[in-house]
């Protein structure tokens, strides 16, 4: 386990904060066990808020089309969340958990669970922006999310729990932002081809990278990305979950090849200092962003 920062549990402005990323198996139940094990090592260790990577309970199964993936859906609430409450409730810990929603008969959501302190399902997101690229044919298994961008109020930290492709997608965080967020949370799933070239790979890592602490920047928020690890048919994901504060520093990286549960202290007071600073959300010209929501303004003035 990797240490980011003090080992005090949290105060009145600060929240401790566990990213779990490992590998996974071909085995749903190793999977599950193996990170019921982690949380529960990450309270003990004085987590207040634990996330976990982006569907944790399976290979990642959007690499192909297959209708038989479908039988890894679940609902909400359901035996994961049942799982996640229980141990929430046990250990007066947040969890935010990535789902494979089945909502109903042939509607399936790349979900985000938010538990409470106390147990409680405070929270439900469904992935917003589904990506179908190759090894990443999401677009055949998830259905849009209606859920857009929503902040859960909790007992440490008012937190956004957005999922992978939205950390790519600077309306998102900024709408999350607007909306009372203290930390962006991004369940991910992202790696390399097995094949793609060293230089690739790099500009590829970087640009990921980049894009979350510019999120952390020009918000004024903290931001987390939790990856995972390990190689899965075509993929090879490059781990190095890692926290970035409203400066856009980062506090602490996981490695990229190996399991670990990486611990960050939030000063939420950053928040506020931060903003004097950089008052980026006071010169913004509402006035004149309508047309964001326009597809393309191309030929126009």
């Amino acid at each position: 386990m990797l240490p980011g920062g003090a080992h005090s549990h949290g105060s009145e402005r600060g929240v401790r904060l566990a990213l779990v990323q490992s590998a996974c198996s071909e085995d749903e139940a190793s999977n599950l066990e193996r990170t019921v094990g982690a949380i529960e090592a990450a309270a003990r260790d004085g987590a207040q808020v634990i996330c976990l990577q982006e569907l944790f309970r399976s290979r990642y199964f959007p690499q192909s089309e297959d209708p038989a993936h479908f039988e890894l859906a679940e609902p909400v609430p359901g035996p994961t969340t049942e799982c996640l409450q229980r141990l929430a409730a046990e250990h007066q810990v947040v969890i935010v958990g990535s789902i494979f929603e089945r909502r109903t008969e042939g509607v399936y959501h790349n979900s985000s669970v938010v538990i409470d302190a106390d147990g409680s399902l405070a929270g439900l997101y469904r992935k917003m922006h589904i990506p179908h690229d190759p090894l990443y044919f999401e677009k055949f298994y998830f259905t849009p999310g209606d859920t857009p961008f929503p902040v859960v109020p909790t007992r440490y930290a008012r937190v956004a729990p957005l999922v992978c492709w939205d950390q790519w997608f600077p309306e998102a965080a900024r709408l999350a932002t607007l909306r009372g967020a203290q930390l962006l949370l991004y369940p991910t799933a992202i790696g390399w081809d097995v094949d793609s070239p060293c230089d690739e790979r790099r500009r590829e890592r970087e640009a990921w990278e980049t894009v979350q602490r510019a999120h952390a920047i020009t918000n004024g928020v903290f931001v987390a990305a939790i990856n995972r690890v390990g190689i899965e048919s075509g993929l090879e994901f490059w781990g190095g979950s890692f926290v970035a504060d409203p400066r856009g520093q980062v506090l602490a990286q996981a490695p990229q090849a190996d399991d670990a549960t990486l611990f960050v202290e939030c000063d939420l007071s950053l928040i506020e200092s931060t903003r004097r600073e950089w008052p980026f959300l006071r010169d913004r010209r509402i006035d004149s962003y309508g047309p964001l929501t326009s597809r393309s303004l191309d030929g126009e003035p």
